[in-house]
């Protein structure tokens, strides 16, 4: 059995659960609502304020989906409750963030300027403080669909490994190399 798939989902209060007969699980709590389609052999259910999710047999598809499942209804149970934040730090001489509405504007060592059109589920502060570098946080009940929006800011300048300049998540550790040596 599944560890992952085999744990219930505890809901909390003032999150509510149903399950269509196309096996679609709509969560609907106090920051929003988030729906997703669930495989018609994966069975879902919802008692005493506990979800579960079981399956039919040992195949090794129904093993993959198993967990898979559970831990995407369970993000979208903690995204409605409590909502989910990231947050990047852009490390460079220079590098700048700001933010007009919905577009992020990121000076990051290029010619030209990169504006991001941020989606409507997802809300961004740009902060900068003197002497540290600029952080960017995100935040969205969506969990998918954060990690996609910071994965895309993070590849337009990724870290490089010598002076460890680029765009990093807060706390993320860059393993540094060397570099040249001056010859004698």
């Amino acid at each position: 059995m599944s560890r992952i798939g085999k744990l219930p989902i505890t809901v909390p209060t003032g999150v509510d659960i149903s399950v269509d007969k196309d096996n679609a699980v709509t969560v609907k709590g106090p920051r929003g609502s988030l729906t997703t389609q669930v495989d018609r052999d994966i069975a879902v259910a919802v008692e005493d304020g506990t979800l579960t999710v079981t399956r039919p047999t040992e195949q090794k598809r129904h093993k993959a989906m198993h967990g898979l499942y559970r831990s995407l209804i369970n993000n979208m149970v903690v995204g409605v409750s409590n909502g989910f934040t990231k947050q990047l730090e852009l490390v460079g001489v220079g590098y700048k963030a700001t933010l007009a509405g919905t577009t992020l504007e990121l000076a990051l060592g290029y010619s030209h300027n990169v504006y991001i059109a941020l989606p409507k589920e997802v809300t961004a502060t740009a902060v900068t403080e003197k002497g540290k570098n600029p952080i960017v946080t995100l935040t969205s009940i969506d969990n998918q669909l954060l990690g996609q929006v910071a994965a895309k800011i993070r590849s337009l300048r990724k870290v490089e490994p010598y002076k460890g300049k680029g765009v990093r998540f807060v706390g993320e550790i860059i393993r540094r190399k060397a570099g040249k040596t001056a010859s004698k």
